[in-house]
């Protein structure tokens, strides 16, 4: 039996009968299966993304998307042991073959690299595995990158050597005086005292010396590209260019056995011992320069001294005395 509702008449001093209209019976009837409904639809979400409810088809796309992530792990691996093989080819690339050809090795910021500017890993964002994605496509992008700078890298190696016959003719290799011919190693590379202002100011090269007339020999091949007196303080000067950024200057001849525009060979005597220029005493000053820098002589007389040789004229080449020029 439902229930009898009243209210209270103030003006009447009397309790009155609440009668319920049909509307609003309907409309709280209608408003209690809504909202049924929507508290039905709500736990049906909540079940649907819950482990508790999974249908065939969530099953399938869970055990893709963990295949997909044990794939892209396998691939990462991979990718960790290509990137252990390349880093061996490029270690051996810059301290073994680019140092043996004399050639500049290939800088780390060039071979490590990444991408900037454009976004190129933008139509992989948004979704669950993005990040996994994303920064295995950059590692694989990056690793590709390394391979081609080193296929570059090493076909420049094998130009070289297939010219390494005449890259090992060209480098300045033997003394441009023979032993038996000299006085003594006057002064070596590096800061010495001058002869006229006893100032101690750097010295290019190294001097030889010698007797006037003495013979000097090309001390690599190349081609003679000055065999003059124009450049100040070296009195008769020889300028042999050689290549692969070498170039050899022989100073205070006393003539010349060469022109400019003559190839020479290593061994060819190119003129003679003197003391023209800025010269204190007969003596060959001798300079090695790469690549547009002065370099030490000394580090180019393997071709024709033996190690108790290079010993001898090594410590009398360090030694800080007077240069001659």
């Amino acid at each position: 039996m439902a229930k009898v509702k009243y209210y209270y008449d103030p003006e009447k001093l009397a309790f009155h009968k609440i009668k319920t209209k049909k509307g609003q019976k309907i409309g709280v009837a209608l408003l209690f299966i809504v909202a049924s409904a929507l508290f039905g639809f709500v736990c049906f979400v909540v079940l649907l993304n819950t482990p508790f409810f999974e249908t065939p088809k969530d099953r399938l796309l869970t055990r893709e998307i963990e295949n997909m992530k044990l794939q892209y792990e396998i691939l990462n691996r991979k990718a960790a042991l290509m990137e252990d093989a390349i880093a061996s080819v490029e270690e051996r690339d810059n301290n073994i073959y680019r140092t043996y050809f004399n050639a500049t090795p290939v800088p780390e910021e060039q071979r490590k690299a990444g991408f900037g500017g454009v976004n190129r890993y933008k139509e992989l964002e948004g979704f669950n595995n993005s990040e996994l994605v994303k920064n295995t496509t950059r590692r694989i992008d990056v690793l590709s990158k390394e391979i081609v700078i080193q296929s570059k890298s090493l076909d420049e190696i094998a130009k070289l050597a297939k010219d390494k016959e005449k890259l090992l003719s060209a480098i300045p290799a033997i003394q441009p005086v023979k032993n038996e011919d000299l006085r003594q190693m006057a002064s070596g590379f590096g800061y010495r005292s001058d002869p006229f202002t006893k100032i101690r100011k750097f010295h290019a090269g190294m001097d030889f010396s010698a007797r006037t007339g003495t013979p000097i020999f090309a001390t690599g091949d190349g081609v003679v590209s000055a065999a003059d007196n124009k450049m100040s303080g070296y009195g008769n000067r020889v300028l042999i260019n050689h290549g692969y950024g070498y170039q050899t200057l022989y100073g205070h001849m006393s003539k010349f056995a060469v022109r400019a525009g003559q190839r020479v060979k290593r061994g060819d005597v190119i003129g003679y011992v003197g003391s023209t220029g800025r010269s204190e005493a007969p003596h060959l000053h001798y300079e090695v320069h790469k690549n547009g820098s002065v370099v030490n002589p000394l580090n180019f007389y393997y071709g024709n001294i033996s190690a108790k040789e290079y010993v001898l004229i090594a410590k009398l080449a360090n030694q800080e005395n007077q240069s001659l020029d």
